[in-house]
């Protein structure tokens, strides 16, 4: 079985960070201006996908800079919809003259927990990939209703797992506010990751780049899934 190892990238200020994080995994979600990001992060972070062969996705979120797009915004989903496609063709702006492509969209914080559980939400997502990006795989949390959502909408879709997150009873992400919502310990990361993998949960698996010890998590979680 194969896996994709995801990260959220073009978030950080330290450069040096982020081309470290790309030397493990083979997917980047790249931050296109709603919760942080510009012209210059995504054309770095675009260019280190180049040379690594990592592909590019878009990582919209709602357009809240101020609190990193982790706060639930109310937005009519014809909003969201324009959000997300304003984000994803900015990405592409700087994208496609150096070559590449956008092959994935995941949405983050927030909206991406939001889809996961309201469909109108997920729908306005949808929508707005189909519109220009219609071959692009949509990543969603596993067993989330987001996901059926999109594959009635003739789009694909990637299952997603966290490594470096807790879940509840439900299978709905901790909520950050929660001390014990992230998972700092690479080797407790990597298990989580492999367990996720064996049971054929997800298509892909996520470690966020501002985790503390991402690196070495991203490490961790490399190495077992190429072992198992």
């Amino acid at each position: 079985m194969l896996i994709d190892l995801n990260c959220d990238l073009g978030e950080l200020e330290d450069a040096a960070l982020e081309a470290a994080l790309m030397e493990y995994i083979t997917s980047a979600n790249i931050a296109c201006g709603g919760h942080t990001g510009d012209e210059v992060t995504m054309e770095r972070t675009a260019r280190l996908a180049l040379t690594r062969g990592v592909r590019i996705g878009a990582h919209p979120s709602y357009p809240d800079r101020a609190h990193f797009g982790r706060l639930e915004i109310a937005m009519a989903p014809d909003e969201i919809e324009a959000a997300v496609r304003s984000q994803i063709e900015r990405l592409e702006r700087v994208v496609t003259p150096l070559g590449g492509r956008i092959t994935h969209v995941k949405a983050h914080g927030a909206l991406y927990n939001v889809a996961a559980r309201q469909p109108e939400v997920a729908r306005a997502i949808g929508a707005a990939i189909a519109d220009g990006n219609p071959e692009a795989v949509v990543f969603g949390l596993a067993g989330s209703l987001a996901l059926d959502v999109w594959r009635a909408m003739g789009l694909a879709v990637a299952a997603e797992a966290f490594a470096d997150r807790r879940y509840d009873p439900d299978g709905s992400l901790r909520s950050r506010q929660f001390p014990d919502a992230l998972i700092t310990g690479p080797a407790e990361a990597a298990a989580q990751a492999t367990r996720f993998a064996r049971e054929g949960q997800a298509q892909t698996i996520c470690v966020h780049s501002d985790t503390p010890h991402a690196l070495a998590i991203l490490q961790a979680c490399r190495e077992a899934l190429s072992q198992a």
